[in-house]
């Protein structure tokens, strides 16, 4: 499934084993993957290349994916943002201050489901660039 945009990716989250294995399946279909610990790492990683897409955990030790993604809304909302969590199995069951484009259940989704959000918000944003230039 490989998109021939390479969208820039964010994957954040504390555990190094499904940070790598995550930006490994995101690598593998195309994307350019940076990948930070936590959120402060990738605020800072965010002033000097912005991401398409954050893909980042909520359970995070120092500042949660909450926090940070709260966070990334209010200073970057061009970015779409893909919440991330083990703790939860579905979207639906997330706490409703979490904002988020989509979500990701670590060990209860397939790869191939992360590839298809992915593929989506890349899509949805390419079609919102060209309406935004189409409008000029």
């Amino acid at each position: 499934m490989k998109d021939s945009f390479k969208s820039e990716i964010l994957v954040v989250d504390d555990d190094a084993a499904v940070r790598d294995s995550v930006a490994m399946v995101l690598r593998t279909a195309g994307y350019n993957v940076s990948s930070a610990e936590h959120g402060f790492d990738a605020l800072l990683q965010m002033k000097s290349t912005l991401p398409a897409i954050v893909l980042s955990d909520l359970n995070m030790p120092q500042m949660s994916g909450f926090e940070f993604l709260s966070v990334v809304r209010q200073r970057f909302p061009q970015v779409s943002v893909i919440a991330m969590s083990g703790a939860y199995h579905s979207g639906e069951a997330v706490p409703s201050e979490m904002i988020a484009d989509a979500f990701y259940s670590k060990g209860q989704s397939s790869p191939e489901a992360l590839l298809s959000m992915v593929a989506e918000l890349c899509r949805a944003k390419r079609g919102t660039l060209f309406e935004e230039r189409r409008a000029r």
